[in-house]
């Protein structure tokens, strides 16, 4: 047999060694996580659920998942154990600022202004406000528009007087 004819099967090899390496890898990265869970820390099970560990077994954990709720999982059910942080930013809302020196970016613009242009510029939309709504009725209508609307329903009336009125059925045709 030459070496050509083994190469296929050494990378196979080589590749099959590598992918069960990093996966246990993983497993033993996944164990030691559990293993250091204490009871007060906050946690996300496999199936998305966050709760706060009350008891920590050898095999099970035991949450609390709100006022009155306790929970037993075994330990392999356990996706992640978080920080105090994250798990306050995630249950709770509550963000922990971790650079409260850095700047802060605000919402809008109007911060990226000078206050003197920013007032011109309030001044300015006041005098030119722009009504982008539709107008459904003839009093919101422009001043020189109701002589438009007058002969506008004259029309439409000249046009049904033209046409046939529609009944309820009740023609006496049969």
């Amino acid at each position: 047999m030459s070496l050509v004819t083994l190469l296929p099967f050494i990378v196979l090899i080589g590749a099959m060694f590598l992918m069960t390496r990093s996966a246990k890898k993983k497993q033993q990265q996944a164990a030691s996580m559990r293993n250091e869970m204490q009871p007060g820390s906050g946690v996300r099970t496999i199936g998305g659920m966050y709760a706060t560990v009350k008891e920590v077994g050898e095999d099970t954990v035991l949450l609390d998942a709100g006022p009155g709720v306790e929970l037993l999982f075994a330990k392999n059910a356990i996706g992640a154990v978080l920080t105090d942080d994250e798990y306050n930013r995630i249950v709770h809302g509550i963000e922990h600022d971790l650079k409260s020196d850095s700047d802060v970016v605000p919402d809008d613009a109007s911060s990226l202004t000078d206050d003197a242009s920013a007032d011109e510029a309030a001044a300015a939309s006041d005098e030119k406000s722009v009504d982008l709504g539709k107008k459904d009725t003839a009093e919101e209508a422009p001043a020189d528009a109701p002589a438009k609307a007058d002969a506008d329903v004259e029309d439409a009336e000249a046009k049904s007087d033209d046409e046939p009125k529609k009944t309820d059925g009740d023609s006496g045709a049969k």
